[in-house]
């Protein structure tokens, strides 16, 4: 179990490296407003992904759920989920990756 976390983080550390190394503008390097952008997207795509977990675990509604509709766009739902819990920095996560992100850049620099 412990194997597995330790290779997830090493997994999301790498996706980190690559969105901030991919969403970098022309403007100065260490723009905190890009590094925001990536900090956030990488915090939305990690929230997307525990909400898709932590939904497989709750049964459909009898009276409004199920059908081929929410199957077809249950992603796109917990995407969103993902994005807006990032964007409130709810959890802290957006700051805290932003905050490893800096300091990565430091450390190359």
């Amino acid at each position: 179990m412990v194997s597995s976390m330790t290779t997830q983080s090493q997994s999301f550390a790498a996706q980190a490296n690559l969105a901030m190394t991919q969403g970098q503008s022309t403007s100065a390097p260490g723009n905190s407003q890009d590094l925001r952008q990536a900090a956030e997207k990488f915090s939305g795509m990690f929230m997307s992904q525990m909400f898709t977990h932590m939904f497989e675990g709750v049964g459909k509604d009898s009276m409004f759920g199920g059908g081929p509709g929410e199957e077809m766009f249950k992603s796109v739902l917990t995407d969103e989920y993902g994005k807006a819990a990032a964007k409130s920095n709810s959890l802290g996560l957006t700051d805290k990756i932003m905050h490893a992100l800096i300091a990565q850049q430091e450390v190359k620099s």
